[in-house]
């Protein structure tokens, strides 16, 4: 098993962000965090604490969503979730931007809403990933959303919420890479079902994968790396 075998499950944030979730199904995500070594779990903002107390110095990090999914709560509003969030232990923030005011060419409101929950999140020491919603959005869009994310200090652009009409595609991967450069990563989400579709974003210039099939993604990996642990 080669080293990039070895790297795609501290890869992938883990993610269970469906609405009828229960505690329950939390706590199995969280354990098969642990198990299988992944770079985070992903889940709505009422199960931060939970997470937080179940993965506590394991280094898989609690990562959660602001306002999700549509993008079109209030600047003020998308900032005080970061907060809370900070305050309840997470330490990566997914935030959808305003779609409705990118396609209306509002380019500085789009900036602004996102910099106020990049310094958010800045502030507590948290990643932030700003979710571009690219089946939504022209090529062109694609850039702008990309460009205001990056100048507004995104650590990610993220493709999508895995709520709209479509997912992550290695089409739309490859342009945002090419569109912010090395500086910071971009994160493919939605509809990433199989190893093979997280290889093709991973070689398409992703440096994190959101998905909820995440074990399947890696499961003869993580197995491999299981059976030759002593």
């Amino acid at each position: 098993m080669d080293l990039f075998d070895r790297a795609l499950a501290g890869m992938i944030d883990h993610t269970l962000l469906k609405p009828e979730a229960t505690p329950a199904d939390v706590k199995t995500v969280c354990e098969e965090a642990l198990r299988f070594r992944f770079a985070s779990v992903c889940v709505n903002p009422c199960y931060v604490p939970q997470c937080v107390a179940a993965l506590r110095d394991s280094g898989v990090a609690v990562c959660t969503v602001v306002g999700f999914p549509l993008g079109a709560a209030t600047t003020p509003v998308k900032t005080f979730e970061t907060e809370q969030a900070l305050k309840a232990g997470a330490r990566e923030i997914d935030m959808v931007i305003n779609i409705g005011l990118l396609k209306s060419g509002d380019d500085r409101a789009v900036e602004a809403d996102i910099r106020a929950v990049c310094d958010a999140a800045h502030r507590g020491e948290a990643l932030c990933k700003v979710i571009i919603e690219t089946a939504l959005l022209t090529d062109d869009e694609k850039i702008r959303a990309c460009l205001l994310a990056k100048n507004a200090g995104a650590d990610f652009v993220k493709t999508s919420t895995g709520f709209s009409k479509a997912g992550a595609t290695a089409a739309d991967v490859g342009l945002m890479r090419r569109t912010v450069g090395e500086e910071i990563g971009v994160k493919a989400a939605g509809g990433i079902r199989t190893r093979q579709d997280a290889l093709a974003m991973v070689t398409a210039g992703a440096t994190r994968i959101g998905a909820s099939a995440s074990v399947a993604l890696v499961h003869d990996t993580v197995g491999n790396i299981l059976r030759t642990t002593p």
